[in-house]
């Protein structure tokens, strides 16, 4: 199984203006959700805050920069590039298995603390989210 690891050299790729949309997506969310949740409470604020802000700022840009090593390269490159945000997407997906548990596990527990309820929906994040990776690169590997 190939470690999970961090590379600073993605972000010498992006432009300056690309991650200031990112940055203004992000926050435009943001204040959105909030005055949805001062205007029609919290319960609907809440499934508001699950949209995913820079979700669509960051897949365009990661089809873009594709095209765009590609092309350097002397290739077409759309479909690389395609092919580069729909995995990104996919992993948002999984991601949102994750979000899912925090907020059962949250709910469950928040009435005994506030404190154990973050540990614990945050540990049940992590565990679906990896979990849920796992088992769609396991079935990936079975398929091919």
């Amino acid at each position: 199984m190939t470690p999970i690891s961090f590379s600073a050299s993605s972000l010498r790729q992006g432009r300056w203006y690309e991650y200031l949309i990112r940055f203004a997506l992000g926050g435009a969310a943001t204040v959105f959700t909030g005055l949805i949740s001062a205007y029609w409470g919290p319960m609907i604020g809440g499934i508001f805050l699950a949209l995913p802000a820079i979700f669509c700022a960051s897949a365009t840009l990661i089809e873009k920069h594709e095209i765009r090593r590609k092309r350097d390269a002397g290739l077409d490159g759309v479909w690389r590039g395609q092919q580069a945000a729909a995995l990104d997407a996919a992993g948002a997906a999984l991601g949102a298995f994750g979000m899912l548990a925090f907020a059962i596990v949250f709910l469950l527990v928040v009435g005994d603390s506030v404190a154990t309820a973050f540990i614990a929906a945050s540990l049940a994040w992590a565990i679906c989210s990896v979990g849920a990776w796992y088992a769609r690169r396991k079935m990936r590997l079975v398929r091919s």
